[in-house]
């Protein structure tokens, strides 16, 4: 019971937070919203293994990739708000307050990977999945995985239209994830 109280609270914490992006299909932030949703449910999935078996090896994994996770959602998110330059006058998608930034930030961690708070994402994904590693985990994180790479590939379409040209050369001397791989 406690699992889907927890799963049906933060739905609609994270439904209010979306709700503009929900009533615009196609908007980086109506996939995003079924991303953290599909996440969410490898979180309640495993949570019962959160410290469980902590010294097995899936554990360290886990451990590993959500620290990896923090680090670049805390430098992504920092730099973003640092140097972004953010107007939230700025209307031409639905988007987060950060969101709206007026100046491309290419510097710092953004100068190796254009979505450091995807990539962000990803890990923490493969952070929950490896709490306690299951099929129905695993599958949780394959569609969790789909809906982030169409939240970029959504994104980038918006960054493209809002930023132009400066954008387009951004995404040819970037890469999207892992800096040097992907």
């Amino acid at each position: 019971m406690l699992k889907e109280i927890i799963f049906v609270t933060v739905t609609l914490v994270l439904a209010l937070v979306s709700r503009a992006s929900l009533r615009k299909p196609g908007s980086h932030g109506f996939y995003r919203f079924f991303a953290w949703e599909f996440m969410l449910g490898i979180f309640v999935l495993n949570m019962h293994a959160w410290y469980a078996e902590l010294g097995s090896v899936h554990q360290y994994i886990a451990r590993i990739l959500l620290a990896v996770s923090l680090f670049l959602a805390i430098t992504g998110l920092g730099l973003l708000l640092q140097s972004g330059n953010t107007n939230t006058h700025r209307n031409d998608v639905p988007m987060l307050e950060f969101e709206k930034t007026t100046k491309l930030v290419t510097s710092g961690i953004y100068q190796y990977i254009r979505h450091p708070l995807y990539s962000s994402l990803f890990f923490l994904c493969g952070s929950f999945f490896f709490k306690q590693p299951s099929l129905t985990g695993g599958l949780l994180a394959v569609i969790a995985c789909g809906f982030l790479i169409a939240t970029v590939r959504a994104e980038e379409i918006e960054n493209t239209r809002h930023f132009g040209d400066q954008y387009l050369q951004y995404m040819n001397r970037t890469k999207m994830f892992i800096p040097f791989i992907l």
